[in-house]
């Protein structure tokens, strides 16, 4: 919590009243328990500032008088977290040139609204401190929520005081560069994420029908998010070229994809291309503007009709953790094992970050892919075949 507390409350006034004594410390004043300091601000004015300690007090004069002497005292705003951020969000621009979709800010909205406003409540922007951050933090490492869901709620909160920072309502960015909890529960890397061979067998064998068997082979070839795979209309599959243009995802309703890398063209098999002009047909030629896959009735796609019909299958071919999107760690994996540089397999998922899709999407086994036992025998000199032995007869 910040070392400033209030100057005065209705309950102190009688012994506000009472005259400040002077400490051994030059500007720094005591009254009862509690210590003050006495500053002038740019303008001259005289202002104070309490604090618990005289080692508080001391070193609240030492950073007030470097603020005033370098030009960067600014009053604190008396705005507190209840009153900015439902604001701040319903204006919010982003902070990067990509801007900001609107998804994303009624998540920011859902995150800020469930946890930080009841932490935060009635306290000042300006008195929030990184001790403060890191004890939300902690509280809700403490309920048993994940890293991924406090990273998220920590992400509006850094926003929002790094907003706030630059319009001079606080001095600095309290949420800036602290870190999540080591207590927090982590996500389980032991357990695989790209599916094997087996596990593709068995599941293709659990689908009932062909157009789930194209769908899953589809997502598994193309390395698309589901929410690009529902999306895609015929408009975007090139099947003379072998190619599917990925320009919008199902996320809330049809949306743009997710980042700018991820418009782009994506390379299908002569044989996958034969395969949904065999779909586009059993369909009677539909138009340009309607989807790919579709649901029993006809309609496009969505997560509730895919999880009732790809989910009991995954389930019975034994696959039992993880979701949708080990479709597309799959991808990543098989194309670096067959030959794919790190760069093609970016350009392939739609990254923006190269080091994102090797550490996240490139799952590779020390065991079954490791380098050529032939080349390790060319580095350790054992290019010549054994010899032979010879059995001597008695």
């Amino acid at each position: 919590m910040s070392v400033a507390q209030p100057i005065q409350a209705p309950a102190d006034r009688k012994r506000d009243r009472r005259r400040l004594e002077k400490t051994s410390t030059p500007g720094v004043y005591k009254r009862g328990g509690i210590y003050f300091v006495v500053y002038a601000d740019p303008s001259g004015r005289q202002r104070k500032k309490s604090a618990r300690t005289i080692a508080e007090a001391r070193s609240l004069k030492a950073s007030l008088t470097t603020d005033v002497r370098r030009g960067e005292w600014r009053q604190q705003s008396t705005v507190t977290f209840a009153d900015h951020w439902q604001g701040w969000i319903d204006g919010y621009a982003g902070r990067t040139a990509r801007g900001f979709r609107e998804n994303t800010r009624e998540d920011y909205r859902r995150a800020l609204e469930q946890f930080a406003a009841p932490f935060f409540g009635r306290m000042k922007l300006a008195a929030i401190e990184p001790a403060d951050i890191k004890q939300f933090l902690l509280k809700m490492a403490g309920k048993g929520y994940s890293a991924g869901t406090i990273r998220n709620a920590l992400a509006p909160v850094r926003a929002m005081l790094a907003d706030a920072a630059e319009d001079r309502i606080v001095r600095f960015n309290a949420a800036a560069g602290v870190r999540i909890p080591a207590s927090a529960k982590q996500a389980d890397t032991t357990k695989a994420k790209a599916l094997t061979s087996a596990e593709l067998e068995r599941l293709r064998a659990k689908l009932t029908t062909d157009h789930d068997r194209l769908l899953v082979d589809f997502l598994v070839a193309t390395g698309l998010r589901v929410s690009e795979a529902m999306a895609l209309n015929w408009s975007g599959v090139d099947i003379a070229r072998c190619r599917v243009k990925v320009e919008a995802r199902l996320y809330r309703g049809l949306d743009a994809p997710k980042s700018q890398t991820s418009r782009r063209v994506v390379k299908v098999s002569p044989a996958m291309a034969g395969r949904l002009r065999l779909l586009w047909e059993s369909r009677g030629t539909p138009a340009l503007h309607e989807p790919v896959f579709v649901s029993p009735d006809g309609c496009r796609l969505d997560y509730s009709n895919l999880h009732k019909r790809i989910a009991p299958a995954m389930r019975a071919a034994g696959i039992e953790h993880g979701a949708f999107h080990r479709f597309r760690h799959t991808t990543g994996t098989e194309l670096k094992r067959h030959g794919a540089s790190l760069e093609q397999i970016q350009l392939h998922l739609g990254h923006h970050d190269l080091a994102f899709t090797q550490r996240v999407y490139v799952h590779l086994d020390a065991e079954e892919d490791g380098p050529d036992p032939a080349v390790l025998d060319d580095l350790a000199g054992c290019t010549q075949a054994p010899p032979v032995l010879r059995v001597v007869e008695a």
